[in-house]
């Protein structure tokens, strides 16, 4: 079973900056896909950032040019540095990895709430 701990949420004005970090743990396989999602209320949960474990990245347009994901394979860990926050950016973030199709697993979420 693989596990997903998330840190780094909280409370930021607009233009701020936040870090969110999540640390998988468990039987991992070592060719994966790491990646962001969020959920704001009353919306249906949307990409932020994925990563694989090769390092290509991909981002929701919403997103380009203010905030980066990376990752450690070491310590199968990603990161998601968020730059320049909008309140509009104000959701429930989920940590997810994926290396097949039923081994797909999600954290329980962070919140990051903006403020204008």
């Amino acid at each position: 079973q693989v596990q997903l701990v998330e840190s780094g949420g909280g409370l930021v004005q607009a233009g701020g900056s936040l870090r969110l970090s999540c640390a998988a743990s468990g039987s991992i396989f070592s060719s994966n896909l790491m990646g962001w999602y969020r959920q704001a209320p009353g919306k249906q949960r949307e990409l932020v950032a994925t990563i694989v474990s090769r390092g290509s990245t991909n981002y929701a347009d919403s997103v380009k040019g203010r905030f980066t994901i990376s990752r450690e394979n070491a310590k199968n860990t990603v990161y998601l540095q968020m730059n320049s926050l909008k309140p509009e950016d104000t959701a429930v973030y989920y940590c997810r990895i994926r290396y097949t199709i039923v081994n797909d697993y999600w954290g329980q979420g962070t919140q990051v709430t903006v403020s204008s």
